[in-house]
């Protein structure tokens, strides 16, 4: 029978949050790569929510920071029909718009230009009396991961980047890097210590949108503020994990990027080990943010090693058909468009338990989510005596990440009628329905707390070499023969029936796309 949905009520609680910071400290935000794509259609409409919202601080600027020349005037245009098109909230409140526009101004100049950073620099101070920032400084690097280290040399020469002796200490300046952080482990490090050249940890705010997705967020809710579900959160009770981050685009015109970068590097090495990490991690000391992140490297550490000639017994990799036809991708390219991984986490709570990831593009859906599923019952009562033999199932917890946020739990239930007949229900609880408010963009949650100094979301510099030494052996394999073949899977599929194979070694499968 297939499952039915059920409903859940929710009962959301009047009162203070558990957790608020209020609003930041005033500040200077210095935007740069102001005139690409991710500014467009993510930086500016979080931004102009915040701001709608009331959340930013009241004293605030943004200083769009490009390589080709930019004027306030036209750029403020731009910004608007920007919003236009991808501000969450929407018809746009013209008065807002207009207020928050007037917090924009620009500064061009090349990244290896002294002079360019040394107008910056006075831009900076004027700014800080002008609008009462309080020389606060928050710099976005919404730029290829190739110009990090030349920003970061030029921010530090030009004195605009100094480093913080002493929790607390004011004026604060804080630096946000896009993924990727590094390409493997060997570039990772050598961006670490660029990075750590010029500023304290604590100043660097690796941003990863994943992380800032509410029902991300809400993995350490549900668990940790839920008697009924921790208890069971372990081997003796847990059959296996699965993840899946599906896309039903293909590479969208980036064929070139995406060619140097691959699934495991776009998607696995980041978003889908942090949440792996969030599911599989020990109870924190508390919610602050380094205990939060100093169980997540735990985890990270945990990861059994995957290695030369084991790559293909534990891994899975496809391309979509066409995908050597894209623009940029060079012929012959071993680059995967879609991976499966089977994963091992050598804990005391996990040890047995296999953490099964996929992800891929051109797939049957967009569909991002995780799969508790629990042991079976270790007997089989309900068959002979008059009832119907049956299989039973297993019960199911799914965390919705994408796109319809939520949480379902399936289990067994009676079906009405003399006999004793079984089928699946599905308790499912919409996260957006269920509290009646708008979910916010994952960059607006991250943006605020860059600018409250809250690193809880962002991954810190030995989770990232850790995860990277788990991913580069295994991108070292499949870019030799040793990593087995690259299948090919048809757009609109379910990805290579060859990925069927990790689950069903062990009598499991894949949930359905």
């Amino acid at each position: 029978m297939d499952a039915q949905g059920v409903h859940i009520e929710t009962h959301p609680r009047e009162g203070e949050p558990v957790f608020s910071a209020g609003r930041p400290d005033p500040c200077t935000l210095v935007l740069f790569g102001a005139t690409g794509d991710l500014a467009e259609r993510k930086l500016f409409p979080a931004l102009f929510e915040l701001a709608r919202a009331g959340l930013l601080p009241e004293n605030f600027a943004i200083v769009a920071y490009s390589r080709s020349k930019l004027e306030d005037g036209p750029f403020r245009e731009h910004v608007k029909e920007g919003l236009k098109k991808f501000a969450r909230t929407q018809p746009l409140d013209e008065a807002a718009v207009k207020r928050f526009t007037e917090s924009i101004e620009t500064a061009s100049g090349g990244y290896d230009d002294p002079e360019a950073f040394k107008r910056l620099g006075q831009k900076l101070q004027d700014l800080s009396k002008r609008r009462k920032t309080d020389g606060n400084q928050l710099y976005y690097m919404a730029t290829p991961a190739s110009t990090f280290p030349q920003i970061i040399q030029s921010l530090s020469g030009a004195g605009l980047l100094k480093r913080e002796e002493q929790p607390g200490q004011k004026p604060w300046h804080r630096l946000i890097i896009e993924k990727p952080f590094g390409h493997d482990l060997e570039s990772a490090k050598a961006l670490n210590k660029t990075l750590g050249s010029a500023l304290d940890e604590k100043q660097i705010f690796r941003i990863d949108h994943y992380l800032g997705k509410e029902t991300v967020q809400n993995i350490l809710v549900f668990r940790f503020a839920n008697a009924i579900f921790e208890p069971l959160w372990n081997r003796q009770h847990i059959d296996h994990v699965e993840i899946t981050a599906a896309e039903a685009i293909g590479v969208e015109g980036r064929g070139g990027f995406y060619d140097e970068t691959g699934v495991i590097r776009d998607m696995v090495q980041n978003h889908l080990l942090q949440v792996l990490a969030l599911c599989a991690m020990e109870p924190p000391v508390s919610f602050a943010a380094e205990d939060i992140r100093d169980e997540k490297n735990k985890v990270f550490r945990a990861l059994r090693p995957v290695e030369g000639g084991e790559v293909p017994q534990h891994v899975v990799v496809g391309q979509y058909e066409g995908y050597q036809e894209e623009k940029g991708v060079k012929k012959g390219s071993r680059t995967p468009t879609y991976v499966a991984m089977k994963m091992n986490i050598d804990s005391w709570r996990w040890q047995g338990v296999p953490f099964y990831l996929r992800a891929g593009k051109n797939l049957k859906k967009r569909l991002t989510e995780v799969s508790i599923h629990f042991k079976s019952v270790p007997i089989g009562l309900f068959s002979g005596g008059g009832a119907t033999c049956q299989r039973l199932q297993p019960n199911v917890l799914t965390l919705r990440i994408q796109p319809h946020e939520g949480i379902a739990l399936s289990f067994e239930s009676k079906i009405p009628g003399e006999d004793v007949n079984i089928g699946g229900v599905t308790m499912d609880m919409d996260y957006a329905e269920s509290f009646k408010k708008p979910v916010p963009e994952a960059y607006e949650r991250l943006l605020l707390d860059c600018m409250r100094g809250n690193a809880t979301l962002f991954a810190r510099q030995d989770s990232v070499e850790q995860a990277w030494g788990y991913i580069t052996p295994i991108l070292q394999a499949l870019e030799t023969d040793a990593g087995g073949t690259v299948h090919t899977y048809a757009k609109g599929s379910k990805g290579p029936d060859a990925a069927d194979a990790l689950p069903s070694k062990n009598g499991r499968r894949w949930s359905t796309l």
